[in-house]
Order: structure tokens, then C-alpha cells, then sequence
């Protein structure tokens, strides 16, 4: 009887270490479903902005990196205006394009937050990932706001820590 629950225990754990895990990521739907038709487009002022992200960083020595769970946070700071994001592309520490979040324009109500996240499995970007957004706002608008928040827990440790975004255009 021991045996047979042994042998048990010892195969769901062999099936669950196994299991493997899906990245997360935001559906397309859902960028999709905040898709707008931009007719007024000569009444925007355009922009373009820079965010570094780390997906990984280097622990101990160079050789060695820790993985960390990214959250891109595209913020619309205007308590009155509705602003568009034309473009979220992700890149990683080569420069090249790793995957493209949306690029047809989608719209961030007046003080409304969205998020992108990029899962600690994900290591795609490397140590030196980055974003370029494109957006346009109405004239007067505050610019938009993004930031990168990276945090990671182990045991019990942790640690966190932001970027923000630089206005390239």
C-alpha cells in the first residue's frame, strides 16, 4: 500500500514538473477591440518615445543572468483629452524586432492606464530590450507617459525597479 502511494506522489510529480508553461501575453482581440479610425489626423501632433526594459540582468558575473517579469505601463495623463498610440514594438538587445504589440491606432481615454506584460519565462528581449511607441495627442495635450516597471522574486528575496520613457520625436 506505501508503494503504491509513493509511486503516485513520485508520478504527478514527474507530470506536473513536466507541464509546460505558456507564456501570458495581452490578446490581440484585446488591442483589436480598442482599435479607432484616426480622420483627424492633421489636427495631432505626432510623437515618438524610447523605453528601455530589461528582461534579464546579470547577476553575480556576466556569465550569469536573472530573469524579470516586465510591466509596460502606457498611460494617458490628460484629464480632459483622449490620446492614441499608433504603434508598441519590442525589441531586444540587438536591435531586432521581437514582436509587435499593436500598430494600427488604438485610443487611452482621458487618465486611462494600459498595460503590457512581459512574463519572467520570456527572456526574448535579453539585457538591453526596448520599446518604441508612436503616438499622437490633440494639440495642447500633455504627452503621454511610459514607464517600465521590472521586478523578480526568489526565495525570499526580491527587488523592482522603473524606467521611463524618453520623448525621440
Amino acid at each position: 500500500m506505501k508503494i503504491n502511494h509513493l509511486y503516485l506522489v513520485l508520478v504527478i510529480l514527474f507530470f506536473s514538473c513536466n507541464e509546460k508553461k505558456e507564456l501570458s501575453s495581452i490578446s490581440p482581440e484585446n488591442w483589436s477591440k480598442r482599435g479607432i479610425n484616426l480622420t483627424t489626423t492633421d489636427s495631432l501632433e505626432y510623437g515618438k518615445s524610447y523605453l528601455s526594459i530589461y528582461s534579464q540582468i546579470y547577476s553575480y558575473t556576466e556569465h550569469k543572468t536573472h530573469n524579470l517579469t516586465s510591466m509596460i505601463s502606457m498611460r494617458n495623463t490628460s484629464e480632459s483629452d483622449t490620446i492614441y498610440l499608433l504603434r508598441a514594438e519590442y525589441f531586444d538587445t540587438q536591435g531586432k524586432s521581437v514582436r509587435k504589440y499593436f500598430d494600427f491606432p488604438i485610443y487611452l481615454a482621458p487618465m486611462e492606464t494600459s498595460e503590457i506584460i512581459i512574463d519572467q519565462l520570456d527572456n526574448s528581449g535579453g539585457t538591453g530590450s526596448n520599446f518604441i511607441f508612436e503616438w499622437k495627442i490633440p494639440k495642447k495635450c500633455p504627452e503621454p507617459l511610459f514607464e517600465g516597471i521590472m521586478s523578480s522574486t526568489m526565495g525570499q528575496q526580491g527587488l523592482s525597479f522603473t524606467t521611463q520613457a524618453k520623448r525621440i520625436k
